[in-house]
């Protein structure tokens, strides 16, 4: 091979890949991911080309331990994949696929190639269907690639049902299986959920060569948390007495609960089970406090002070978080919980790293959304805090607010909770609680 006939570094560059010329080091790997017989593959590289592509690769050849020997094996990697690695370091190229795809993000996350990373994500997100979207979520969990997990997620609220009835449903870890229950926004009727349940319990039971079980032994394969979050009630009778009946998976008590709740005979704050149907995907709303020309710049967020605000609503909704104030391309740090007034008790709460938009219509535009992990039922009449601690650069602010607030069919009710002595303070005239976002729940299921 002349290399002379190639005009630029980069081509030359190019043409090295997987050239024992001027190579200085080789990888030793398995020949394929499915390959059992321990057959190994050799793949030539050069020290200074993964050096300048990976941070990893850098401190491996030229850092205080360097690697010194001719030949490095790889034991969690196949040939493939790590050839597609090296074909990104060496030409800003790469060959995806359905195949590779986890297995070149792998090695892009072990090694620190960001930008191989990005586009196994984009693939991942461009490639997500009901067949393959939990495996996908798993991985992007694993990797925690957030931007690839919400994806997903809305992925599973609106192909609910096929994603339920994929064979990947009955192989998910429980943990995974709690979460889609527990979500308000799915896309599937109650009943049809319940039959993917039992198709899950029944996939472990055979894991545990048990060929036959009962209903109390079904349950406690679930488990109680996913059980619970089983929306029963909501159920059409017809559905909840021909299949839910036969597993006997519920006690003599919640089935008599849920029928005479059925019949208007019991209220629903006496049964353990949620008794709302599910809204579905895309059915959130958003209530603002403030009008754009009340909107201000010159909110500090430290740490040591506290966000507050008493909430009661008119009619029962599912609350899913907030949209707070921030400012040009900055991030933040927040803690939000949703306190039950009458006993204390968090209902719902969520911690992390927030960004604000580097860009925006309007200079008071740059808010985020922050929701909460599992979203919270507020009911008609009952009043809740919403506590928030907010960390970060000066943000935008709103004042002129009201304590009585109409959107979208509920009026919310705000009242002070908290007396603080800084005067920056929130309260129901200002603050940096910008809008509550919620979902309405159908007319025919509110009490």
């Amino acid at each position: 091979m002349k290399l002379e006939k190639y005009k630029t570094i980069r081509e030359k560059i190019k043409v090295m890949l997987n050239n024992h010329r001027c190579s200085d080091v080789k990888f030793l790997v398995r020949e394929s991911v499915d390959d059992v017989s321990g057959r190994k593959q050799v793949l030539p590289a050069h020290r200074f080309v993964l050096a300048i592509g990976s941070p990893v690769f850098e401190a491996m050849f030229y850092g205080d331990l360097a690697e010194t020997k001719d030949t490095i094996e790889l034991p969690d990697c196949d040939y493939g994949n790590l050839l597609e690695l090296f074909r990104f370091m060496y030409s800003d190229k790469v060959n995806l696929s359905g195949s590779n795809v986890m297995g070149v993000l792998y090695l892009a996350k072990k090694y620190m190639v960001s930008s191989l990373s990005d586009k196994c994500t984009e693939y991942l997100k461009e490639n997500l269907d009901s067949s393959n979207v939990l495996s996908i979520l798993s991985c992007a969990q694993t990797y925690e690639e957030k931007s690839l997990e919400e994806e997903c997620w809305k992925v599973i609220d609106e192909q609910t049902e096929a994603v339920v009835k994929s064979d990947d449903f009955v192989t998910i870890q429980r943990t995974l299986l709690e979460a889609i229950v527990k979500r308000d926004t799915l896309n599937i009727a109650e009943v049809e959920l319940f039959k993917g349940l039992m198709r899950w319990a029944t996939k472990q039971l055979e894991k545990e060569g048990l060929v036959r079980a009962d209903g109390q032994e079904i349950r406690e394969i679930l488990g109680e948390r996913i059980v619970k979050a089983i929306r029963f009630p909501a159920m059409e009778r017809k559905n909840f007495a021909s299949v839910v009946l036969d597993t006997e998976i519920l006690t003599y008590d919640e089935v008599n609960a849920i029928i005479k709740h059925q019949c208007n005979l019991m209220q629903s704050s006496l049964l353990n089970f949620p008794v709302f149907k599910r809204s579905g995907p895309s059915h959130s709303e958003s209530c603002c406090r403030f009008t754009r020309s009340s909107i201000k710049f010159g909110w500090n967020n430290s740490e040591s002070d506290k966000s507050c605000l008493g909430i009661s609503v008119d009619r029962d909704i599912i609350f899913h978080g907030v949209k707070l104030f921030g400012s040009r391309d900055n991030t933040y740090s927040v803690s939000l919980s949703l306190i039950k007034d009458l006993d204390g008790k968090v209902l719902a709460s969520v911690d992390g790293v927030f960004s604000s938009p580097s860009c925006a219509t309007e200079a008071s535009d740059y808010d985020f959304v922050v929701t909460f992990k599992e979203p919270a039922l507020l009911r008609k009449g009952d009043e809740y805090e919403l506590e928030c601690r907010i960390s970060g650069p000066q943000s935008w602010y709103g004042t002129e607010g009201h304590q009585t607030i109409c959107c979208h069919g509920v009026t919310f009710s705000l009242k002070n909770t908290r007396v603080w002595y800084s005067s920056l303070r929130t309260t129901t005239k200002q603050g940096q609680i910008k809008e509550f976002i919620y979902s309405l729940i159908p007319s025919k299921n509110n009490s």
